[in-house]
């Protein structure tokens, strides 16, 4: 049993899809970025960083609160890239995995994203720009890489069930966060899409 499940990657890897299904599995909390309602935004500031900002730290605030009543098992995604690399250092001590979804054959992550249809971004251009980032960058500190290419959906749950159920976490590690220009963020005032 973990404490939090983080699950990331490009758009269109399957990230929601994996996401629900460890849910139904392992019954914990599955929680997305973008189920913090809706809020204002003042006029004077950055809206894209402004908007993040809040996201990732209220999203913080209730995985920890979730943690402190016991429920194990939190699943969580859909954070900004750039926020994975502050995973480590915030959730220290606490038995976490993430997950690094990638898929060596882009051409089938790009055909899942676009048989999202209208329900998704269709941006190939960031797409791609965001792929090669995330599958570039080494992993940091518990976290693990599933290769979906060429997989159905069973084998990428079977997979993950396999490495959350048999992972030892480590709960102490040296760690310093890498440098920003290794992720990619989709707010563009942080100039990390090239």
């Amino acid at each position: 049993m973990k404490d939090y499940i983080f699950i990331i990657g490009p758009s269109g890897v399957g990230k929601t899809t994996l996401a629900k299904a460890l849910f139904k599995h392992y019954k914990g909390v599955y929680f997305e970025q973008n189920m913090i309602p809706e809020f204002g935004i003042p006029d004077d500031v950055d809206e894209g960083k402004y908007e993040e900002e809040v996201l990732w730290e209220s999203s913080i605030e209730l995985l920890k609160y979730f943690h402190y009543k016991g429920i194990k098992n939190i699943i969580a995604l859909d954070f900004n890239d750039l926020r994975t690399r502050e995973i480590p250092s915030i959730f220290k001590g606490t038995n976490f995995i993430t997950l690094k979804l990638i898929s060596s054959n882009y051409e089938q992550n790009k055909n899942q994203m676009l048989s999202r249809g209208e329900k998704g971004l269709v941006d190939l251009e960031l797409l791609e720009v965001s792929t090669k980032k995330i599958m570039n960058r080494g992993l940091l500190p518990n976290e693990v890489l599933i290769d979906i290419a060429n997989k159905s959906r069973e084998e990428v749950l079977k997979e993950a069930i396999n490495i959350i159920d048999n992972y030892d976490s480590k709960l102490d590690y040296e760690y310093a966060e890498p440098s920003k220009e290794f992720f990619y963020s989709w707010v563009q005032s942080d100039g990390l899409r090239k």
